[in-house]
């Protein structure tokens, strides 16, 4: 019983099974091998699948989105989340932390609940894995496109821990270098909950002092936090040479250059690179002008920016991100791609459950050609996307 997928370039952890094929029974992955399959695979299978020669690789894992075809977690409504899962299947990612902004605690709290109640029930799309919240314990001084008069510190801890113990919540960035929130940081590693280092103007002694409370990831790497400079490294310094750090990279050669990014994969590998999208609502949209957060924001060439030119998230999808991040570093296809999916898992701590080719694990995977056409995309051993 079960769905066979063979003829295809399997991409596992260690190797590429060219050919390969690879046997899908209860939503988990339960054999896999080189060659053409057994004949008493082909017996067994209740669907067969060839894959034509193409890329069958595991489902990408986004982080770090806000939301994608008109529609934001944010809008705290369980069509949203609905309408975002499918999209995503179209671009093979396969599951997905949905990213709040700086805003008031109700509102931070109403998506919580709102994300809460779509976990488990999305049927045809993306895998909902948690919420990433992003702020709003930051630093003013990067705020980007956030709300800056709903950046705090985390003084409230009532408020804080309100935020941090819903069940829902995976990832919570904020701003290291103030005392305010070195408490927050403990509070999150002593809950499993993954710290990472974002919107901040912290010195690299200050990552230092992070690192060591736990902090273990940087919100979207280069943007929003102090850069290199060759008398202060700043967390940029801290994300090139700390091997506890892992950076996520917005890989759309607009908010990092090509250059930047050939310079933390030579530095650090593809084992310390988190690819995120970072998207939001205009995502998926034609070029023109925008809402976003209530303020305008203008989309062209894939460039999302406010009205003043501060970059406001991306229009990027991540099968994009994987494409341009290859193109950039001259990273393989079959190291790359572990970048978007297993070292994401890692991140979170699900790599036992999510993130590869590998018996036992979620059948989350999608098959690529060589244009890089998504053909299908698999979630947890079903069939939710096949192109046209």
């Amino acid at each position: 019983m079960g769905t066979l997928i063979w003829n295809a370039r399997i991409y596992t952890p260690n190797e590429i099974l060219s050919p390969g094929w690879i046997v899908v029974e209860n939503r988990t992955i339960s054999r896999l091998g080189h060659g053409q399959p057994p004949a008493t695979e082909m017996q067994k299978a209740q669907e067969k699948l060839d894959a034509g020669q193409n890329h069958l690789l595991p489902g990408l894992m986004d982080l770090h989105i806000h939301g994608a075809m008109g529609f934001e977690f944010m809008d705290a409504d369980l069509h949203a989340i609905e309408e975002i899962a499918q999209f995503l299947v179209q671009h093979g990612v396969t599951s997905f932390l949905a990213a709040t902004w700086a805003a008031p605690q109700a509102a931070l709290l109403k998506a919580l609940d709102a994300i809460g109640n779509a976990y488990g029930r999305i049927r045809n799309g993306a895998a909902l894995l948690g919420a990433y919240l992003e702020g709003p314990y930051m630093n003013p001084n990067r705020a980007g496109a956030q709300a800056i008069q709903f950046i705090r510190q985390a003084t409230d801890h009532e408020e804080a821990l309100s935020l941090i113990q819903h069940e829902m919540v995976k990832v919570v960035s904020l701003a290291p270098e103030f005392p305010e929130n070195f408490w927050l940081i403990d509070a999150c590693v002593s809950r499993g909950i993954t710290v990472a280092a974002g919107h901040t103007s912290a010195t690299y002694e200050q990552m230092q002092v992070a690192v060591e409370r736990g902090v273990r990831l940087l919100t979207h790497c280069f943007n929003a936090m102090s850069p290199l400079h060759h008398r202060e490294p700043g967390v940029v310094g801290a994300g090139l040479t700390m091997p506890e750090l892992r950076c996520e990279l917005i890989a759309d050669n607009i908010h990092v250059h090509p250059v930047a990014q050939r310079i933390l994969y030579q530095l650090r590998s593809c084992e310390g690179i988190v690819l995120i999208s970072d998207s939001t609502r205009v995502t998926g949209l034609p070029d023109g002008q925008y809402i976003l957060d209530n303020r305008p924001v203008q989309v062209k060439q894939g460039k999302v920016a406010l009205l003043d030119g501060t970059l406001a998230g991306s229009g990027l999808t991540l099968e994009k991100a994987l494409h341009n991040f290859v193109n950039a570093t001259g990273a393989p296809l079959e190291e790359a791609i572990l970048s978007a999916s297993l070292y994401p898992a890692r991140t979170i701590g699900i790599a036992h459950q999510k993130g590869s080719l590998e018996p036992g694990k979620d059948a989350d995977l999608f098959l690529m050609d060589e244009d890089g056409n998504i053909l299908f995309t698999m979630v947890e051993g079903r069939i939710v996307y096949t192109r046209d």
